[in-house]
């Protein structure tokens, strides 16, 4: 459970570990855990760590993001991603990405256990099926 106290500039949200309230996401694998920023800040802005005890599998396929900006900072495991300009990443834990929203990418690869945080803005992020960038399969 997330407890959101208002103030006058807005709401203040605190997620605690102990209680955590996980949601619906986009793949049936993960486990997302709601942080209760959607709430406080009126859909403005989402929060949640997405958890896998399970790898990938198989790429995700080419997809975009319909929003302002999607934030992922990895906490445990890695996830390979590709994206439209050639950009090959591995994120290893500590690092982070700031994917602009409508930017093509690819989900290539995880390991088998994962933790990451990610926030976009605003909270509400489709996610649209593609076909991938000239050149790339």
């Amino acid at each position: 459970m997330n407890d959101v106290v208002a103030t006058p500039g807005g709401k203040l949200a605190h997620s605690r570990a102990d209680n955590a309230t996980y949601v619906a996401g986009r793949r049936s694998f993960f486990k997302y855990r709601d942080l209760g920023v959607t709430d406080a800040t009126e859909g403005k802005m989402r929060a949640q760590v997405t958890s896998a005890t399970q790898g990938l599998g198989k790429p995700t396929g080419w997809h975009y993001h319909v929003c302002e900006h999607q934030l992922v900072y990895m906490l445990k495991g890695w996830v390979d991603l590709e994206f439209e300009d050639g950009t090959k990443v591995r994120l290893m834990p500590g690092d982070s990405l700031m994917i602009p929203g409508g930017m093509r990418h690819n989900e290539t690869g995880t390991a088998d256990e994962l933790e990451l945080l990610e926030v976009s803005v605003p909270a509400e992020m489709k996610t649209v099926v593609c076909d991938p960038p000239a050149g790339m399969g």
